[in-house]
């Protein structure tokens, strides 16, 4: 008897020492197996707001299309993590797309299982009789000349009759798509746990100003109840465009105007600075070419440049410069991020300010204004170098 029993004491013990205190993302299998381990250790409670920790984690802390998807990619985050780890993540994710959830309050989303068994139960609050959704839209904030600065979009499950329906305690997945001209701009989730869901705030500066057609946006939100999806979408929603994104402008060069070893100093044109050689060297550096001495004004290289931007002749106007930070063609005409977001430039004044055999320097004020309409004005210094003979631009740096 005493040997069954210490038998008995000794499987225990291995049985104990064999469940896991931290997330195996091995493969689904070793996943389910893991967090089902670390569930069963905890006490009621903490396993229920464990279960919506993780919840909260694989809907909205990864960007994953799809249950299996969504699935591998929380396995992902959360690999190796123990429990007081996984509700710190959640609380984080929690707290930065507004839902009102944390690990410390009570239970407040039902019974969530993140592997898919959505049967509805007898008590399950997910489980919302409805109808339809609808949606309400209405602008928000003022950009100091009366124009709203984003969307306030709230949906509503309603019965037949198109009344609110009435629920408390859920968890339901609220999505928000935006498209403009079949494109899609931006998505954003949320928790829909009564039918007084604030719904979603649309900042217009999220949503990139050379990829909305003609001020116009179109969106779509889905709400994910046990029985059954809800969908619901508007068409031809106005926007404010002069409050949307619009890309920074081109990074700057902030060396030298120019970057050869002979460079102008603009309070001094005539004069050049060398780069010294180094007296220890014994083999003479042999003298070099000179250069070719251009024939044309470095202002008519700018000109034509600015010009070319103007008319979306990219291709004429990244061959007339020689700049490393521009990058790339692509980069260059990037319509997001490049000269591809200017619609038009209005020249007001261009000035050289020094020039030798090697480079020059050329300041030129115009205004741009981007694919949106904004304009800004600019005060621009262009460096330019000698490559055989012609003028290349080799630095842009906006000035004050």
């Amino acid at each position: 008897m005493k040997k069954f029993s210490f038998l008995l004491i000794l499987s225990l013990l291995l049985f104990t020492a064999c469940k896991k205190d931290h997330v195996d993302a091995t493969n689904t299998k070793t996943l389910q197996s893991s967090i089902n381990d670390m569930t069963s250790s905890l006490p009621t409670i903490k396993q229920i707001k464990f279960n919506e920790a993780l919840y909260i984690l694989k809907t909205f802390g990864v960007d994953a299309d799809g249950d299996i998807n969504e699935l591998k990619a929380l396995g992902q985050l959360i690999n190796g993590k123990k429990v007081p780890e996984i509700l710190t993540m959640a609380d984080e994710v929690a707290q930065k797309n507004g839902i009102e959830w944390a690990s410390t309050s009570p239970p407040s989303l039902g019974e969530m299982n993140i592997f898919g068994d959505d049967k509805a139960k007898e008590s399950d609050p997910n489980d919302v009789k409805a109808s339809s959704l609808s949606i309400i839209t209405r602008p928000t904030g003022d950009d100091g000349t009366g124009a709203p600065v984003a969307l306030q979009i709230v949906p509503r499950l309603v019965d037949n009759a198109g009344n609110p329906v009435a629920f408390t305690g859920a968890g339901l997945e609220a999505t928000l798509e935006v498209f403009s001209n079949g494109e899609k701009l931006a998505t954003a989730k949320n928790l829909m746990q009564d039918n007084n869901f604030k719904g979603f705030n649309l900042k217009f500066s999220s949503i990139p100003a050379a990829k909305v057609i003609d001020n116009k946006i179109d969106i779509t939100v889905s709400v994910k109840t046990t029985a059954k999806t809800f969908k619901m979408s508007k068409i031809g929603l106005d926007v404010n465009p002069s409050a949307l994104k619009v890309p920074a402008p081109p990074k700057v060069d902030s060396t030298a105007v120019n970057q050869d070893p002979a460079v102008v100093d603009p309070n001094n044109p005539g004069a050049t600075t060398t780069t010294p050689t180094d007296p220890a060297a014994t083999t003479p550096t042999p003298t070099p070419a000179t250069p070719k001495q251009p024939t044309a004004d470095p202002r008519t290289t700018v000109n034509s440049f600015l010009n070319n931007v103007s008319s979306q002749n990219l291709k004429a106007a990244y061959n007339a410069s020689s700049n490393p930070s521009w990058g790339s063609y692509e980069s260059f005409s990037n319509p997001n991020s490049g000269f591809g977001a200017v619609k038009n430039v209005s020249v007001k004044n261009i000035t050289t300010t020094g020039a030798n055999t090697n480079g020059a320097s050329v300041n030129a004020t115009y205004d741009v204004t981007d694919k949106s309409g904004k304009t800004t004005s600019l005060k621009v210094t262009f460096g330019l170098k000698n490559v055989n003979g012609d003028w290349k631009i080799s630095s842009y740096k906006i000035n004050p």
